[in-house]
């Protein structure tokens, strides 16, 4: 297992420490209700430093992007973020992504920590067709063992980030991201970006500046409350917006159009991505199944894998992601669900534990800030 630069504070905070996607990660430290309620409420720190970061430069740099994701690349402008996926030839999906535009010739890309090695063969498979480089000294590089990674997440994150900055941050647009000096640190990567649906940023480091960050960010945010925050949380913050989990609700087995992700699958003149011919007459004929959210109305709280039933018993769907939303007090889901069962209010049941529990489909996101 790998440990993150902020390990040593995670351990002595008395964190519960589990391995995740090859590394050593904090799940919760106070809690997973105390920390969610804490995020939607105030300022909480994630440790993300196990996502990967891979640089793409070069003239051809867009036009590698353009065909390797399902979103429009060159409608970025510099200092803007993008969500996107990578389609995977079949129709399924490898990961999905962050695009950031630093210039014409320079973008990050931030991926999934369990999918670090797997996306990096498939962005150099793919590279070499527009003659990129891999590796040290080439125009494709994997900067993920050297970059350290905090998502400050809440209403109060901005403000409470402020104090270490003389850039102003608290009025950046979502999706949007600064070069700056950060409590001290030259070339901070600072990131109006996140997976909670609360605001913040995101902060991008070398390891070697990681102990800094983390003192001095606990330190700005003290006035406010600010807590340390765990996996646990951070999964149930998503899902009460409906936020996708790669290996959850995407995968190498679901298209962007049955994901609900059509809208950054993008059918712009020019853009020849991988499988756009195949989505294309999905987005225009439809699917058979599609991602769709839902919230209890039985007691009982779904989970990955639960069958999803009808009124007869039939078998319709099956959950993906599922919880009990400590900002709702109510078990909700996200499930994939078989045509004719999309419409918001439909009546389905969601087999727990051989009880048919009954649920409605609804819109997300579930929370509403």
């Amino acid at each position: 297992m790998k440990n993150t630069p902020f390990l040593k504070y995670h351990e002595a905070l008395g964190a519960r420490i589990i391995p995740f996607a090859g590394y050593n990660m904090p799940v919760e430290y106070a809690g997973i209700t105390e920390e969610h309620l804490t995020v939607r409420s105030g300022v909480g720190v994630f440790d993300v430093s196990h996502m990967g970061e891979f640089w793409v430069n070069g003239p051809r740099a867009l036009d590698f992007l353009q065909h390797i994701t399902s979103n429009d690349v060159s409608a970025l402008t510099d200092g803007k973020v993008q969500y996107t996926c990578f389609p995977n030839g079949r129709g399924g999906i490898v990961d999905d992504l962050l695009v950031y535009r630093f210039s014409a010739e320079k973008y990050l890309l931030v991926v999934n920590a369990a999918n670090i090695e797997k996306d990096w063969e498939w962005c150099v498979k793919h590279a070499a067709a527009f003659g990129i480089t891999a590796g040290p000294g080439g125009q494709l590089n994997n900067a993920s063992d050297g970059t350290a990674q905090l998502a400050v997440q809440g209403p109060l994150a901005l403000k409470a980030m402020q104090k270490l900055t003389g850039e102003p941050v608290t009025d950046m647009e979502y999706y949007t991201f600064k070069v700056l000096k950060f409590a001290g640190i030259d070339d901070v990567i600072f990131s109006t970006t996140g997976y909670t649906g609360s605001g913040g940023c995101e902060i991008y480091i070398r390891n070697a500046d990681a102990p800094r960050l983390w003192e001095e960010v606990f330190r700005a945010g003290e006035e406010y409350g600010i807590k340390p925050i765990g996996l646990g949380a951070r999964d149930t913050l998503r899902l009460e917006m409906g936020f996708c989990l790669y290996g959850n609700d995407i995968n190498d087995t679901t298209t962007p159009i049955e994901a609900g992700l059509g809208w950054i699958t993008k059918f712009v003149p020019g853009k020849d991505f991988i499988d756009r011919d195949l989505l294309l007459k999905q987005k225009e004929e439809g699917t058979d199944r599609r991602l769709k959210g839902f919230v209890m109305i039985d007691k009982g709280i779904p989970r990955q894998h639960y069958e999803v039933v009808d009124a007869q018993g039939n078998l319709i769907g099956e959950v993906t992601s599922g919880t009990m939303a400590p900002s709702l007090k109510q078990g909700i889901g996200l499930a994939y669900l078989n045509k004719g069962f999309w419409k918001n209010d439909t009546e389905i049941f969601i087999r727990v534990r051989g009880r048919d529990l009954k649920a409605k489909v609804t819109a997300l996101p579930f929370y509403k800030q």
